[in-house]
């Protein structure tokens, strides 16, 4: 009989290089680690991807594995890939043709998932919610569009196709970040609107998709007027009193990465992840600073371990192989749409 695979832990991780060193499956081999994830330098080919997330699999079978596979500019996997827009180009179309764009999003949303599935990972961190159009440089044409309406239909489209393949979506960056000029990879952004403003437009996406998203990931940025003192993925207000009682999220919320400036105000690795955890955060991530991670394990390992029941549900739902998948009409079919978007 199969045994059921564990409960991840609460810490997400990544790694250096193309393949498995001696040190990261000590780390990833951890209990405290419940996932990681992949970026652009652990990347080659889709081949060698494949043999990676097998790799991390035979080290601990029940961690989540993730990468960011947006479209357009944010797109890890490449080499071997079908090359799919930013989601700025299904906004465009929305404008000449909301029919078409909607079931463009939906093959979209398919497309991308299919092939990430296919390499063995369970999920991407998409779509990107916020509502923004050439406002804020580090969201851009990242959003599907500048009005609210347009983002949650959209994403929602694109949410279906998701699921259709067998991936949970992750809804970012809460509660929006296309209203706010900072970066906060290099800094921590303060927003002065009331809840009233955010929800006319930026929160509308989050508010209408909560009971579609499998999670979400809130921004490192202080909206003053809802918690002053707190960014919001730091925030009981924002995480337990509006994402899950006001909008009654129900699925899991992670962590922004702990190594952005706009958390660095929160103090030390540990310290940013126990503040963050204990808002609310059911996974939090530690990317690019393999000693601020060891940090957060050696913490974790002193405290009581958080409930991390919702994580399970992140978990690929099957894993197309990529001989059946490039096979399939519809695979075909959806690359040829993305072709078009990008001409």
């Amino acid at each position: 009989m199969t045994q059921p695979l564990a409960v991840p832990g609460p810490l997400m991780i990544d790694i250096a290089g193309v393949e498995l060193t001696v040190a990261d499956r000590e780390l990833l081999g951890s209990p405290l680690v419940g996932g990681v994830i992949l970026f652009a330098r652990n990347i080659v080919s889709r081949q060698q991807v494949g043999e990676l997330t097998a790799a991390i699999r035979a080290v601990a079978p029940g961690l989540l594995i993730a990468v960011d596979q947006e479209g357009g500019r944010v797109a890890r996997l490449r080499s071997g890939y079908t090359a799919l827009p930013a989601m700025a180009r299904l906004g465009e179309l929305w404008l000449r043709d909301r029919e078409t764009a909607l079931t463009t999003a939906t093959e979209i949303g398919w497309l991308m998932a299919s092939e990430v599935l296919a390499s063995g990972f369970d999920f991407s961190f998409a779509p990107v919610l916020d509502v923004d159009s050439d406002f804020c440089s580090v969201i851009g044409d990242r959003a599907f569009a500048d009005s609210g309406a347009a983002v949650t239909a959209l994403a929602a489209a694109f949410i279906d196709g998701m699921n259709e393949a067998g991936m949970a979506a992750t809804g970012k960056h809460f509660p929006g970040h296309g209203g706010v000029r900072g970066d906060s990879h290099l800094e921590l952004p303060v927003d002065q609107r009331s809840w009233q403003q955010l929800a006319e437009r930026d929160l509308q996406p989050f508010a209408a998709l909560a009971g579609q998203l499998g999670a979400v990931m809130p921004a490192h940025i202080v909206f003053a007027q809802i918690d002053e003192k707190w960014p919001v993925g730091f925030s009981r207000r924002w995480l337990q009193d509006k994402l899950r009682g006001e909008l009654g999220f129900g699925g899991v919320i992670f962590s922004d990465d702990l190594t952005m400036e706009g958390a660095a105000a929160m103090g030390s690795y540990p310290e940013r992840a126990q503040a963050a955890l204990a808002a609310g955060c059911d996974m939090v991530l530690v990317c690019n600073h393999r000693d601020g991670a060891e940090q957060v394990v050696k913490w974790l390992g002193t405290q009581p371990l958080p409930d991390t029941a919702r994580l399970p549900t992140m978990r690929r739902r099957q894993m197309p192989d990529w001989q059946s998948l490039q096979a399939s009409p519809r695979w075909a079919s959806a690359v040829a749409i993305s072709a078009t978007l990008l001409n």
